[in-house]
């Protein structure tokens, strides 16, 4: 899939995991450091906030509008990867004020690699979230194509909210 850059366009690894299928394996790590696989996010509707880099002022409002909606929601995961390192995420979290968003480092590039989303020609995944239910199937997916853009949260609020009313 092709991803722009300001003016220059970039491929993803593949075609990035859609509708209907199941959630791959991956690991990525959470901000002690700890491995999260897969397996961990299933059992309840998990909300995957993908962002490029968390010190871009884009990544950083799309981060910022999750953990200001995940209280209003219970039983559910909300998680925002990046490929930062666990050190820069902590680093944002503390400078921004961010505490409920878990946050999931994908510096390994497993996740972005299993879902498709990684882009080698910049050491990035693809801006993008997910809707996945409790067994681990997607239910949502918006992949924002040029990077300097923010998401549709609305779309991806309004499909949450019909997921959790059934």
């Amino acid at each position: 899939m092709e991803i722009q850059v300001d003016q220059e366009k970039f491929e993803t690894v593949g075609e990035p995991v859609s509708v209907g299928m199941e959630l791959p394996h991956f690991k990525v790590f959470d901000q002690n450091n700890n491995k999260v696989k897969t397996a961990d996010l299933l059992g309840k509707v998990t909300l995957i906030s993908v962002v490029p880099n968390i010190n871009t002022d884009i990544c950083s409002l799309q981060t910022k509008h999750f953990n200001e909606i995940v209280d209003k929601y219970t039983d559910i995961n909300f998680v925002t990867i990046s490929t930062n390192t666990v050190v820069e995420q902590s680093d944002w979290c503390a400078a921004e004020g961010v505490e409920n968003m878990q946050m999931l480092s994908d510096e390994e590039e497993s996740f972005g690699y299993a879902m498709n989303l990684y882009v080698p020609g910049t050491a990035f995944d693809a801006r993008s979230i997910y809707i996945v239910d409790a067994q681990g199937v997607v239910v949502y997916q918006q992949i924002v194509t040029i990077t300097g853009t923010e998401p549709d949260y609305a779309d991806a609020q309004a499909k949450l909210d019909e997921i959790l009313a059934k």
